[in-house]
Parts: C-alpha cells; structure tokens; sequence
C-alpha cells in the first residue's frame, strides 16, 4: 500500500504542474535538429532575396539596387556558412534573428527621395557595406542568423565593437531609408531594429557560456556604436 501511494502525485501539487515540468524537460522535438533548421533557414532567405530582386528590378528609384548589395552579402554567406550543433533550438531566439534579417528583404523601393540628403545617403549605404562585408570576410563561415557558436573571434573591428557586422547593417539601413522614404519602410526597419537588438542580446547569452567570450566581453566594452551602446 504505502508503495502505490508513493507513486501517487502529492496531493497539494497539481497534476498540470508534473505534466508541464515533464514537457519542458523533453525539449524540441527530434526532428528539428540545428541541421534541419539551417536548411530551411536557407531556403527562406533565398526565396525572399528573390523576391526583392524583382521589385528592385521593377522599381523606378535609380538608388534601388543598393538595396542589394548588403542583402546579397547576407545570402552568399548563409549559403557558405559552417554547420554548427552549437545553435539556439529557443523558438524566440529564431523569431528574432528571422524578424531582424528578413525585415530588411522586404523593403519597397520608394520612387522618390530626399534630393538634399542624396550624397549622406549613399555615403551611409558605401560605408554601412563596407564595414558589413569586412566583418563577414573575417568571420568567413562562421557567419550565421540565428544564435550560434560557430568560433569566437577577437580580432580585426571586432576589436572596436562586439558586433561590427550589425553596426554596418545600421549605417546601410539608415542610408537605404533616406534614399527611398515611406512610412512602409520605416515600420519595416523599426521592427527589424527592435528584433536586432534582442537578438544581440539572445547572441550574447548563448556566447557568454563559453569562458573565452567572456574574457572577450571585459576586453571589447562596447556591442554596437562606441560610446552609446
């Protein structure tokens, strides 16, 4: 008798909380494996860079195929990155580095501009590239979207910021914006921004796990733009 009862759940416990805890304790499921994951992430991207491919070939804005310059980089890289088991399987986390790199891809080419602002803007978008590219020449294929440790680099501007690659990605966006002005594109890049910012954070909580990136987090003070952030 007292060996069934013991089996039994406490009475004051509720039986949804066992269940929940057992829930919690399997993780994802099986098939979704970091593999997988990368596969389809490329499959995305690639599907939506083709997409703006042809609205920035239909468009009317003659500044509008520097919208694919940075967003090529992006694909090339995904497509060439180094595998990884070391991935996020957090379903937020992947909301978030979807949200931040496929926000950009879904930008209209506006078919007017901001005259004054023309030189700025295209300095913004050269430099913002730039900046973006050298990055990710660095990172080679360690490059990813979503959070990963695929090696912790230390050198080149990663040692001005800890995420040179999205402060170029800042510069190009914000020159992209002053080139084809809409009340579209600025809610488009203002989620994509909100969504960047965390998944920088969700980087970081991922990459602090490993002893070397925290020394590199005490060395490298600043994530973003020196001096703000």
């Amino acid at each position: 008798m007292n060996v069934l009862i013991g089996t039994l759940p406490r009475i004051d416990q509720p039986m949804h909380a066992s269940l929940d805890q057992t829930t919690a304790s399997k993780g994802p499921p099986a098939w979704l494996t970091p593999r997988r994951l990368d596969r389809a992430e490329q499959v995305t991207i690639v599907l939506l860079w083709a997409l703006l491919a042809h609205r920035v070939y239909e468009a009317s804005n003659p500044f509008a195929p520097l919208v694919m310059l940075a967003e090529t980089s992006v694909v090339i890289f995904v497509l060439l990155r180094r595998p990884t088991e070391k991935i996020s399987m957090r379903l937020g986390d992947w909301l978030l580095a979807a949200t931040a790199t496929y926000a950009p891809l879904l930008i209209v080419p506006a078919p007017t501009t901001w005259d004054a602002l023309i030189p700025l803007a295209v300095g913004l978008v050269l430099f913002g590239n730039v900046v973006q590219i050298a990055a990710k020449l660095f990172l080679r294929r360690s490059f990813g979207i979503a959070p990963a440790n695929r090696g912790i680099k230390q050198d080149g501007m990663y040692r001005f910021v800890r995420h040179p690659m999205y402060a170029g990605y800042l510069f190009v966006h914000i020159g992209i914006f002053l080139l084809m002005p809409s009340l579209v594109n600025l809610v488009i890049y203002a989620l994509g921004w909100w969504a960047q910012i965390l998944r920088l954070l969700a980087e970081e909580r991922l990459l602090s796990q490993d002893p070397a990136y925290r020394d590199y987090m005490q060395k490298t003070r600043w994530r973003l733009v020196p001096g703000i952030f």
